[in-house]
Formats: structure tokens, C-alpha cells, sequence
């Protein structure tokens, strides 16, 4: 089996098992796309609708459908433009970045647990293959601004 074969079996797994222990310390089971949309916006200060469509690489529609569920839940503020009465900037709340700040806490514990219980060679192997990982990520990235 060559490698790209392998690697694309093992993506979805490995993701839904750092999923998977979120759960074990009673955190609430948002979906990726918001976690995604919320890591955005912890990481840039407040954006644009429009700007986070292009940090996320998705339609301008699925950030509104996004932002409307999540600011119903609290997750995200709105607040209108002093200068553009027509744009809206988006911030992930203080209760979002308390999620986030838990999830990445107990993903980070989870897999730190696992990974000491890998062998010495297994754990070696893996922190090389870390900027092979982030470069495979930006040429994948790279792939979809061409099409």
C-alpha cells in the first residue's frame, strides 16, 4: 500500500479519536466547522464575515450560517462596523475561548498520554515527521487556491 493511501485511512480516525476525548471531560460536542471557525477568530482578534470565509477557505454563506447558529449559542459577538454600517465583525465570546482553552487542554493531555505509551523509536519518529506533516498541510492548502 503506498503512502498517500495509507496516510488518507489514517486522517479520519486518528481525528475522530482526539475527538472523542473531549467528551470524557463533559465538554460540549460542537461540530469541527465551529471549532475551526472559533480558532479563527481566538487566533486574529475580530474578523469580518468575509474574512474568515477566506481564513477558512469556505463559502461566505457557510460563515453565515455558522456565525447564526453560534452567536444563538453564545459562542460568537457581533458587533457592527463603526464605519460600515453593512459589515459586522465577529469575535469568539469569553465563554469560546473557555471552551477552546479546555479542549485543547484534554486533547493535548489525551495525546500526550498516548504518545508516552508509544516506544522511544515510535515518539522519535513522530516529532521528525512534524514539519513534513505542516508542509504536507500548506501544499494541500497551496492545491486548493489553484483549483
Amino acid at each position: 500500500m503506498d503512502t498517500a493511501t495509507e496516510f488518507g485511512r489514517l486522517i479520519g480516525p486518528l481525528r475522530r479519536a482526539v475527538l472523542r476525548t473531549r467528551r470524557s471531560d463533559d465538554l460540549p460536542d460542537l461540530p469541527e466547522a465551529q471549532i475551526e471557525l472559533l480558532r479563527a477568530l481566538s487566533g486574529a482578534g475580530p474578523l469580518t464575515p468575509r474574512e474568515v470565509a477566506a481564513r477558512l477557505r469556505v463559502a461566505p454563506s457557510t460563515v453565515s450560517n455558522l456565525v447564526r447558529t453560534m452567536t444563538a449559542s453564545g459562542l460568537i459577538e457581533r458587533t457592527p462596523s463603526s464605519t460600515d454600517l453593512r459589515t459586522v465583525h465577529l469575535a469568539a465570546s469569553p465563554r469560546a475561548l473557555d471552551l477552546l482553552d479546555r479542549y485543547d487542554r484534554v486533547s493535548t493531555g489525551a495525546l500526550q498520554g498516548a504518545l508516552d505509551q508509544l516506544t522511544p523509536q515510535s515518539r522519535e519518529a513522530l516529532d521528525r515527521a512534524l514539519p513534513a506533516l505542516a508542509e504536507l498541510l500548506a501544499t494541500l492548502e497551496g492545491e486548493g487556491e489553484r483549483a
